[in-house]
Order: C-alpha cells, then structure tokens, then sequence
C-alpha cells in the first residue's frame, strides 16, 4: 500500500472525524491570474491603476511582499502550485511539457477528503485535468473573445469576453454544487496575459492619459551577463500588429514576420485570428477605437526613442485594461460570496502565475530571475477573520498546496517541499534562508532567456546563466533593488559571494537538483 493512499485514507478519516463533532470546514477559492505584476495592484502601492476589489482581500487579509515562484513562466508555475513540488521533481519544466496528471496533487486530496472540487479558466498544462467534479478549461493559452472550452472532456465555444465568461461559470458552478459539502474552486484568468485585448467597455480607460515610464526603461544592461543583452524582452520590438493591435493592411514589413525569441511565427495572422473571434458588434467597437490610433501612427514620425516610448503606452494601457476588468470580475464574486453567506468561512488566494515586467529594464513578459519576474502577487483572506497585515518573510509558490491543505485539516504528504504559511500567519517566522529558482526554456522557447538557476535572500540575490556559456550575477537588493548593478566578484562582497554560493549549494541538495 503506498504512502499516497494511506494519506488518502487518513484525510477522508480526519474529515469524517471533524465533521461528526460539527466543526464547519473552510472553503477554499484559488484565484490565479496569469502574468499581474504585484506593481498593478494598488494593495502593492501601484501609481499605475486602481483595483479596490484585490485590495479588499488585503484589507480581510495578509499581503505577501516576497512571494518568489520557483521557475517564473505559466505552466510550470501551475505545475508547482498544484504539486507543491519544484519543477525537476513534478516534471513540469517548460510550457512543452505535458503534464502528469496521475500524480498527487491537492485538489485530490481535498476531493478524498470530501471537498466538492473546481478547476475553471486557464489551465495550460496539456492534460486533462484530474481530481476535480467539474472542470471547464480555456484550449492553451485562451483567446479573450469567444474562447474555446473544454467542459468535462467536451469543446464548445462561448460568446463573449473571456474574464466574464470565466467568472460567469464559476458562480455558475457554485450555485449547483453539492451544498452539503464545503468547495474548493480554482478560478483561473487568462488575463493579463499577452495580446492584452481588453473588454469592449474599457476600451476608453487611460485614453488620454500618459503613464510613468520606469527610470531604467532605456537600461543599457551595463555590468550585467550577455543572458540580460540578448534576451528578446524589449517592449521597443514589440509586434504592431499582435501586439500593438494596428491595422496590417497598412504595413506589410517583413518584421512582422519575423522572430519571437528563438520561433519563427506569424504576427499578423496571429492578430487576424484573434480578431476574427470577435462579433460583428464588438468589431465595430474595436475598429471605432483602434483604426484613429492606425491612422495617426503612420502619418506621424518617430524616432527611435519615441516609438519605443509610444509602444509603451500602447502596451500599459491595454495591459491594465485587462487587469481592470479582472478586479470587476472578483468584485462579482466577492459579491455572491456575501449574497450566499460564504464570505465568513471560504479562504481566498489571490496570486498569479509569476510578476511581469512593466518596461523595467525596458522589458515585458517574465521568466528572469529579476524581482519584477520572480515576485508574484500574494494575498491571503483567512476564513472567519479579518484583520488585515502585511508579511516579508520569503514564501513560495511551492507554499500553496500545504497552506490549503492545512486550513482544510489534512497533512501535507511529506513529499511535498513547500511549507505551511498557515503557522506563519498565526505569528511563527518562517524558517527559509532563501529562496531557490530554476528556469529551463532555452533555447527552444520564446523570448530567448537564457537558462539559469539561483538563490534569493532578505538582502542578495545570487544568479547563474549556463547552457552556452557560464555567468554569474549579485545583486545587492537593499542599496540596488532595481537590480542595475552586478557586483559579482566585487572584493567588497567576496564574503557575501561565499556565503551565497553555498548556500545555493545547500538548497539544491535540499529541494534534489542534480
């Protein structure tokens, strides 16, 4: 008999024993957005948007400031947090893998244990999603309008805009469920992932507004590693058609065709499928909007310093746009939370798969170990309390699947290698002396980042790129938090650098990297 089963068998035990002696248990609602930089959430101090929904969690709650992910790109990140193993161990490394569903996974024991179980929105994993009584999940990454769904195994399309349509079938699912039995549902957004195509109704949002450009959008990657200077991250090659949503029948330039990272791909039908999706109606909304900004871009003329500056606010706004209506969307279920009486007793999570970059560095996207990247939103509102404070103790996504399962009453199977923040949140400082991360997808994934592991601590981060070449990065956090300069074999540090190098040593053989 093995251990997964005996755990099993325990959990279901446990359950029964607590639910005899009357004592209610905790629902659980996982909501992971996908690409949300904790700098636009306005609980993190963002100057960028507003989002009173997210921030009321933080006000019932506790905000995470250093929730680091183990490996900063979507299904990875997914892998682990459904794990609560790194990616070497679960077997998810990159977004080419598949992956395996057999395994143990918390949803499965909360459903053993007698939890009505939920997995609605993006997935991403390439598998059928096992462990769940309903699932209904976006087909790879999701379109924004008229996504294609897979409901318990069949494929349907659904009219409208994706974090709508995401929300509408998780209240939907809630309303039908087995009320007898406490819930656990994953509520999953595609947004705000890239192309960043807002709702129709939020298309004026920030019109006329010109966002705060970061102080080292023009970073120059100086004293940094050849993996900084090669990445394909900079917000100034953006597409104009996928991403900046202009009219392709104005430009036929053969840099729309082009690379994206290491992949040959076709920008401009990429943007003419996702186009497509839309109705008739919705079409003459966008068209309304976006052709004026077509028409004034190719009649005006830019330098090179403009246009990347212009793509930037082309970029933010949309990008907000998204987060905007994510924020909408939770206010809906915070809503029929309340309506419905489960507020008091359902645990929330709010978190994404990784940060993202908002032209740091002059960047967009993630998978750097660099804090915009590695640091995902975290915020937690406790069942039946509603104190709200802050925590900077280095929690990981590796954390989630313990935590839930410790509110639920049932052990964390001893394979798993993240830790309860349940004991942190009643007061115990964690006992983590860094944070271990590893990112795979090179060269054969997009955005050409190098391969490259490391460990973060309170103050020092230390980096290796490997693969074609072998590079070291420190950064001291405290005095350089915007990471600009590598003080690597600096004398000034040579203690530091030591002391971190085994370190990193000592976690890989912690977490069993070989």
């Amino acid at each position: 008999m093995n251990k997964q089963y005996i755990t099993t068998i325990l959990s279901i035990l446990f359950f029964d024993i607590v639910i005899c002696f009357g004592q209610q248990k905790p629902n659980i609602l996982f909501i992971m957005t996908d690409d949300h930089s904790r700098h636009a959430i306005s609980a993190y101090g963002s100057k960028l948007v507003q989002t009173p929904n997210i921030d009321l969690l933080a006000e019932n709650g506790i905000l995470f400031n250093n929730c680091a992910v183990t490996n900063a790109i979507c299904g990875p990140s997914r892998a682990v947090a459904l794990t609560g193993k790194y990616s070497h161990i679960n077997g998810y490394k990159d977004n080419r893998s598949n992956f395996d569903g057999n395994q143990q996974t918390f949803p499965k024991l909360l459903q053993a244990a007698g939890y009505h179980t939920m997995m609605i929105g993006k997935w991403h994993l390439h598998s059928e999603p096992q462990g769940f009584d309903y699932w209904n999940i976006l087909i790879g990454q999701g379109s924004y309008y008229t996504p294609s769904m897979i409901e318990n195994g069949d494929t349907l399309e659904i009219e409208g805009y994706v974090t709508d349509i995401v929300t509408d079938l998780s209240i939907a699912q809630l309303s039908a469920r087995d009320q007898k039995k406490p819930f656990c549902l994953m509520y999953q957004q595609k947004a705000p992932h890239r192309n960043w195509m807002p709702n129709i109704k939020h298309l004026e949002l920030f019109k006329n507004d010109t966002l705060p450009i970061p102080d080292n959008f023009f970073d120059d990657y100086d004293t940094r590693s050849s993996a900084a200077k090669g990445q394909d991250l900079e917000v100034k090659n953006m597409y104009m058609s996928f991403d900046m949503k202009l009219d392709p029948k104005t430009f036929q330039d053969s840099t729309e065709n082009g690379t994206g990272g290491s992949k040959t791909w076709d920008a401009i039908n990429s943007w003419k499928n996702a186009y497509k999706r839309m109705s008739e109606t919705q079409k003459a909304e966008w068209d309304k909007y976006y052709k004026p900004l077509s028409e004034e871009f190719y009649n005006s003329s830019y330098s090179e310093k403009e246009l990347a500056e212009w793509k930037y606010q082309r970029y933010i706004k949309d990008y907000l746009r998204c987060i905007v209506s994510v924020d909408e969307n939770l206010g809906r279920m915070i809503d029929y939370l309340k309506e419905t009486g489960e507020w008091e007793n359902t645990l929330i999570i709010y978190t994404s798969d990784q940060g993202f970059f908002l032209g740091e560095h002059g960047w967009y996207d993630k998978r750097f170990m660099y804090e915009e990247s590695l640091i995902t939103p975290l915020i937690i509102k406790l069942p039946n309390k509603d104190s709200a404070s802050i925590n900077n103790d280095l929690v990981m996504n590796l954390d989630f699947a313990p935590t839930i399962l410790d509110y639920a009453g049932i052990p964390a199977p001893k394979d798993m290698q993240g830790k309860s923040l349940k004991p942190v949140i009643e007061g115990e400082k964690l006992k983590r002396k860094g944070q271990y991360y590893h990112y795979y997808e090179f060269p054969h994934g997009w955005h050409s980042v190098k391969k490259h592991y490391g460990v973060r601590t309170d103050n020092f981060k230390l980096i290796h790129y490997y693969h074609d070449s072998s590079e070291w990065e420190l950064f001291d956090l405290k005095n350089d938090p915007q990471e600009m300069n590598n003080i690597y074999n600096n004398t000034k540090y040579t203690s530091t650098q030591k002391e971190l190098h085994e370190l990193l040593i000592e976690l890989r053989l912690l977490y069993k990297e070989e």
